[in-house]
């Protein structure tokens, strides 16, 4: 007799000597048990849980690469493909300019030092020696901010390095809004610094059927026509292939005209002061109607326009208000407490979206546009809960959403997670079905960086190993 069947014979006959009802509790103990699938998911899959915002490898529509293929052949620049690199190196290292302040404060402190190391000495002139060589150190060491001035041809070599980009980073923004609020149906949409208008083309793939106006505003002339262009495929005497596109070098005057959206799109960082974009910020948000999204660099300083855009918008309080509903933080930060990577680790928080590039040669290479963006909302506008939060982010008190603010590393029957949670705090989480139960652990792998994730408040297990990304 083969070991198998032995095996198989002396268990059947110690069921035989089993009592009936111990029999019953041993086979019921033994079968599968019904899983009750938890609320959030509302009845949907995993890997399209309400917390995923993450688009896939985004491209240009086709009208638009055809008209921006039109446009950049037509303008034969030489050298293009290095101009383009060159430029997308400059926009992405480019730095704030450094406030007056800041400066009067540096040259103080370079001047004591200066003095408390030099020898008192006979010459009448050491005050002018040190002032000089204080000059020298700060033009050494000052970063030299300069605006960026687009005529006809700097807007060809821009189209060529930054539309695809721009037009999947916004895309991302306005997708996950969709995705959140998806009764909100914007009627209007005003665009400061449109550019090329890739902000445009972006809205009317998320919200094709409802968008009626879009106003775009820039200073540059060139830029204006480079885009009214793009909108007629790259022929000035075509037609428009999107309708009621009206462009503008000022902003609306009057403070009671609002939009249902309003985009900055690596504006904010194009101007030079703090000031300058604190009273840019408080124009915008005064005629948002819902939503106003912001998009920078995914760089220190992007990061750091954002969150002085987010703390002017929540602490400003004007002395006359046309638009009583309170702003509250939308997307991607969880709270309005200070930003815990700015606090503790002093890193950016930036997202990845793959792209393709515009065809310039044989091939389209997939890129990764890194950008950091805000979005702030109205208390209360169309679509939205009191909290600024759709129906489907809540599920209970003990639930919240925290976004995974780095990539999410999957390892055996276990999730390793960073998330920036509701409480303002930055944790790094191993997600397992034992603690977390099984809808948040089969979430959590298939999630990815920038999704939101739904975490218990019990059962949480501290990571330190997991690596942080600028």
């Amino acid at each position: 007799m083969s070991p198998l069947r032995s095996r198989i014979i002396g268990v059947c006959n110690q069921c035989l000597h089993m009592s009936p009802s111990t029999r019953i509790c041993r086979a019921q103990s033994t079968s599968p048990q019904p899983f009750v699938q938890a609320d959030f998911l509302k009845g949907g899959p995993h890997r399209k849980h309400p917390g995923v915002t993450n688009l896939k490898v985004q491209r240009l529509p086709d009208e638009l690469q055809k008209g921006a293929l039109y446009i950049v052949k037509n303008a034969q620049i030489s050298g293009l493909a290095e101009k383009a690199q060159r430029l997308s190196n400059f926009l992405w290292s480019r730095k704030r300019k450094v406030e007056d302040a800041q400066l009067r404060a540096k040259a103080i402190t370079l001047e004591n030092t200066m003095r408390a190391a030099t020898p008192v000495g006979d010459g009448g002139d050491l005050d002018m020696q040190i002032r000089r060589r204080v000059l020298h150190d700060l033009k050494k060491s000052t970063y030299h901010w300069t605006p960026l001035r687009y005529d006809e041809e700097l807007g060809v070599v821009y189209m060529a390095s930054r539309l695809a980009g721009g037009y999947a980073a916004v895309k991302r923004a306005m997708h996950e809004i969709k995705k959140r609020d998806p009764s909100f149906m914007p009627q209007s949409l005003l665009d400061f610094g449109s550019g090329l208008g890739a902000v445009v083309w972006a809205s009317q793939s998320v919200w094709t059927d409802s968008l009626r106006e879009r106003v775009c505003v820039d200073t540059s002339g060139a830029m204006n026509d480079l885009a009214e262009r793009l909108l007629k495929g790259g022929d000035e005497d075509g037609k428009p292939l999107i309708d009621n596109v009206y462009f503008r070098q000022f902003l609306p005057v009057s403070p009671k005209v609002q939009f249902d959206v309003v985009v900055g799109a690596y504006s904010l960082s194009e101007l030079g002061t703090s000031k300058e974009r604190q009273e840019a910020t408080l124009t915008l948000w005064r005629k948002t109607g819902s939503y106003l999204v912001l998009v920078e660099n995914g760089t220190m300083d992007g990061h750091n326009i954002l969150m002085e855009a987010r703390n002017t918008i929540l602490k400003h309080q004007d002395k006359v208000v046309y638009d009583h509903r309170k702003p509250s933080v939308f997307a991607p930060c969880t709270h309005a407490l200070p930003c815990p990577k700015m606090q503790s680790l002093s890193i950016p928080c930036n997202f990845l979206q793959p792209y393709h590039s515009l065809p310039l040669t044989k091939g389209q290479d997939i890129h990764q546009e890194k950008f950091s963006y805000l979005v702030m909302s109205r208390t209360g506008s169309v679509g939205q809960l009191a909290a600024g939060q759709p129906a489907a982010d809540a599920e209970s008190e003990e639930m919240e959403w925290g976004r995974l603010t780095a990539p999410v590393m999957r390892r055996p029957r276990r999730v390793h997670c960073q998330l920036c949670c509701s409480d303002g705090e930055l944790r790094q989480l191993v997600i397992t079905a034992r603690l977390h139960g099984r809808d948040t652990y089969r979430c959590a792998r298939s999630s990815d960086w920038g999704d939101r994730l739904p975490i218990t408040s019990a059962g949480e297990e501290e990571d330190d190993d997991i690596p942080f990304h600028e």
